[in-house]
């Protein structure tokens, strides 16, 4: 019976090691193993959101390149869904349905320290309207620490980020 027990308690705390303990990462982002393979693309966005939907962007910024960071592949998650990634100073877009969401990114990474970081912001959509995210890195004196941001900017910013960034296309690695 006590080995059963420390079984199902080792079982238990292995498997609460692996994902992050957050409600909130697991509303917004999507599953943790899943990581993408990014290419810039040359789609265009559309003009205007689909009928009776909402568009969002989310544009990496990121221009200062620190040798030991490279250029980062951040991933975007939705309602518990990734949907897609960005790499270095790109954007994605996507619909979605009028509502209340909850937007997610995580830092793409093989080093434990950035994996880590991830950051959220809530969205509540209305059809035929478009909306604006800022995904940005942000670091502490001499690069001790690295923060994650993800935040709505106004219209004319977001349309000025998109502009001045190339779209991304993702899809998860094999």
């Amino acid at each position: 019976m006590k080995a059963a027990l420390a079984l199902i308690l080792f079982a238990a705390f292995a498997y609460a090691q692996e994902i992050p303990a957050s409600p909130l990462f697991h509303a917004a982002c999507g599953p943790v193993e899943v990581n993408f393979a990014t290419e810039t693309s040359a789609a265009q966005p559309p003009a205007q959101p689909e009928p009776g939907k909402a568009l969002v962007y989310v544009a990496e910024d990121f221009t200062t390149v620190q040798p030991t960071i490279g250029s980062p592949r951040i991933k975007v998650g939705l309602d518990g869904a990734w949907r897609g990634a960005t790499h270095g100073k790109s954007y994605l877009f996507f619909s979605v349905d009028p509502g209340e969401h909850h937007l997610c990114i995580k830092w793409q990474s093989s080093l434990e320290r950035f994996s880590k970081l991830a950051a959220f912001a809530h969205l509540t959509a209305e059809a035929g309207k478009t909306y604006y995210f800022r995904s940005r890195i942000t670091f502490s004196s001499q690069w001790a620490n690295e923060y994650l941001d993800l935040d709505p900017v106004d219209p004319d910013e977001g349309q000025y980020l998109v502009e001045s960034s190339q779209p991304v296309m993702s899809h998860p690695k094999k």
